[in-house]
C-alpha cells in the first residue's frame, strides 16, 4: 500500500476547502512541513494547541489538520521561547506537519456549516449568506426542521448533538414557541443578524454571542414578532463536528488520488479527543445557610 505525500494530502484539503473561499482577513493552509514527506496519519482538531500537539506526538501523527490557524496575524519569530513558537517546534523536531482550514471550511459543501446543520436537523437548507448566486457554497445554512417543534426541544436537540462543555447551551427566547425554520453558523455568529432576520428564521444557532447584539436582537424580536430566538453554543462544540466529515473526506479523496495514479493506498484519519474549549468550570452563587 502506497503512502501520500504531504502535497498530495494538501491537494486533497485545497479540493475540498478551496483556500480562494476563505475571508479575506484570513489565514489558511500548510504552516509548516516538507511537501515531499510521505503522510500516514492525519489528526484532526480545532485548535493548534500544546494538548493537540501532545496528543499528535502520542499517536504518532505526520499531519495535524487544525480549523483554527496557528498564525491569523504577521509574526516576526517563531522561536521555541514563545507559546506559539513552541508549538510550530515541536511538531517540527517530531517530523509533523500543520495545515488549518478556517473560513474556507466553514463555507464548503461539508463543511462546518453543514455538519451543523445536519448535527441540528435542517433540510431544503441554503448558505445564509452564498458566495455566488445558488452556490452551495457560502457563510452558514439556513432551511427548515423535519418537524416543528418547541424551542425548549430544539435546544435540546442542539445539547445532545455537540460535545459537552462548561458553558452548554444558553438560550434567549419562550421556551414553548414553536419552531420551523433555522440558521446555523458554526463559530463566532452575531455578525450575521441581518442575515439571519432577512431569511426569517425561527431560531439561530451560534456561538459567541455578545449581551448587546443579543439583546437588541431580541427586544427587536419581541416589538416586530418574537422572532429569531437564539440558541448560543460553545464556539469549539459548534466547529467541533466538522472533524468528522474532515477526517471522512480527506480519507476517501487521498485513496481517489493514489487509485488514480495505480497506487492503492489511504491515509489513516482520526479526530482529536482533546476538548480545546477554554473554560474549565463555571461557579454559581451559594446557597444562603439561613
Amino acid at each position: 500500500m502506497s503512502l501520500p505525500s504531504l502535497a498530495d494530502v494538501v491537494d486533497v484539503l485545497e479540493g475540498l476547502y478551496p483556500p480562494g473561499t476563505a475571508e479575506g482577513w484570513d489565514s489558511v493552509g500548510l504552516v509548516c512541513g516538507d511537501p515531499a514527506a510521505t503522510v500516514g496519519k492525519v489528526l484532526f482538531a480545532v485548535d493548534p494547541v500544546a494538548d493537540v500537539v501532545d496528543e499528535a506526538l502520542e499517536w504518532g501523527a505526520d499531519l495535524v489538520v487544525t480549523h483554527h490557524p496557528l498564525f491569523l496575524k504577521g509574526v516576526h519569530s517563531v522561536a521555541a521561547t514563545t507559546f506559539k513558537g513552541s508549538v510550530v517546534h515541536r511538531l517540527l523536531t517530531a517530523g509533523v506537519a500543520l495545515y488549518n482550514a478556517h473560513t474556507n471550511a466553514d463555507a464548503a459543501p461539508r463543511g462546518v456549516a453543514d455538519a451543523l446543520a445536519d448535527a441540528v436537523g435542517l433540510v431544503d437548507r441554503a448558505p445564509l449568506v452564498a458566495l455566488a448566486e445558488g452556490a452551495e457554497t457560502g457563510i452558514g445554512r439556513v432551511g427548515r426542521l423535519a418537524a416543528p417543534t418547541t424551542l425548549r426541544d430544539f435546544a435540546q436537540r442542539v445539547a445532545d448533538a455537540l460535545p459537552a462543555t462548561v458553558q452548554g447551551v444558553r438560550v434567549a427566547g419562550d421556551l414553548d414557541a414553536q419552531v420551523s425554520t433555522a440558521a446555523v453558523l458554526g463559530g463566532s455568529g452575531d455578525g450575521f443578524f441581518d442575515a439571519v432576520r432577512a431569511a426569517r428564521a425561527d431560531v439561530y444557532v451560534t456561538s459567541d454571542l455578545r449581551h448587546h447584539p443579543a439583546s437588541e436582537l431580541r427586544e427587536r424580536a419581541v416589538f416586530e414578532g418574537g422572532t429569531p430566538y437564539l440558541v448560543d453554543t460553545a464556539h469549539f462544540a459548534s466547529e467541533w463536528l466538522w472533524l468528522r466529515y474532515a477526517a471522512t473526506d480527506v480519507a476517501a479523496g487521498v485513496s481517489a488520488l493514489l487509485a488514480g495514479r495505480g497506487e492503492p493506498g489511504t491515509v489513516t484519519c482520526k479526530v482529536s479527543t482533546r476538548v480545546s474549549d477554554p473554560w474549565t468550570a463555571v461557579a454559581h452563587p451559594r446557597k444562603d445557610p439561613q
